[in-house]
């Protein structure tokens, strides 16, 4: 790993095609309240390794990622890189750490500005999901090659979805005012793969209103498209989530020698 400028990548395209290299950005700045006092969630660790850890080796998993920029806490850079340093990564893969903002699209920003020239194409993966399998990130990629500028991956509803009119005060029940056809509605993952002058515009220009990079590039008024996503990309947020990802994680080392 290192914190110098990293060189422009090589760009010598494939017979009939153009190849773009892949840079992922990790924001990893969050404090994770919903899991309870202590370390950031993206340091938590699951299986004895920080969950950004895996969240890392994810997007490094696949062989067309060759840069992955982890955005850290505004005051916990040092204490990235370190971890960092402590864990094996894939030797292929080059790795900034840079410190990230106060909110996540601020962080997002960073890690953008921190790309070197020669990425085409960049990945924004929450740190919090750490067991997307390779073949996830693969398929997003592969759609920005194929001319999406902006690519999800996303799983239809098992639920049945009500729009409610929120309550006056907490705890209070809520009425109903719609049920969505849940057919045409998808739950969304990550990574979120762009071009990357799209996202650079989208992060320029939209300010506010929107809980993902995508739909920041849905306001600039261009199409974004969905990827098949994977059940065991869910994102841990809460207590319960990191015992499903525990049992995940054991699943694989039992099976797959994860």
């Amino acid at each position: 790993m290192s914190d110098d400028p990293l060189p422009p990548p090589s760009q010598a395209p494939a017979p009939g095609r153009t190849t773009a290299r892949t840079a992922a950005v990790i924001p990893a700045a969050g404090r994770g309240v919903r899991l309870g006092p202590g370390a950031p969630k993206a340091l938590r660790a699951l299986g004895g390794t920080p969950m950004l850890i895996h969240a890392i080796r994810a997007m490094a998993a696949s062989r067309a990622v060759s840069l992955v920029v982890v955005v850290a806490p505004p005051d916990g850079a040092a204490e990235v890189r370190t971890l960092l340093d402590a864990h094996a990564l894939p030797e292929r893969t080059d790795f900034l750490v840079v410190p990230g903002g106060e909110s996540r699209q601020q962080s997002v920003r960073l890690g953008l500005d921190a790309l070197p020239p020669g990425y085409d194409i960049v990945l924004v993966h929450d740190a919090a999901r750490p067991l997307v399998p390779v073949d996830t990130v693969d398929a997003v990629i592969e759609a920005v090659r194929d001319g999406a500028v902006a690519v999800v991956p996303a799983l239809p509803l098992a639920d049945t979805v009500k729009q409610v009119r929120p309550a006056a005060e907490p705890g209070e029940p809520e009425p109903v005012v719609a049920t969505p056809d849940r057919s045409l509605l998808r739950a969304v993952q990550t990574p979120q793969g762009f071009d990357r002058a799209t996202l650079e515009r989208a992060h320029e220009t939209v300010t506010g209103g929107v809980t993902d990079d995508a739909g920041m590039v849905e306001q600039l008024g261009l199409t974004v498209v969905a990827v098949p996503g994977h059940e065991e990309a869910f994102k841990v947020t809460r207590p319960l989530d990191l015992v499903l990802a525990e049992a995940v994680l054991a699943r694989r080392r039992l099976n797959d020698g994860f």
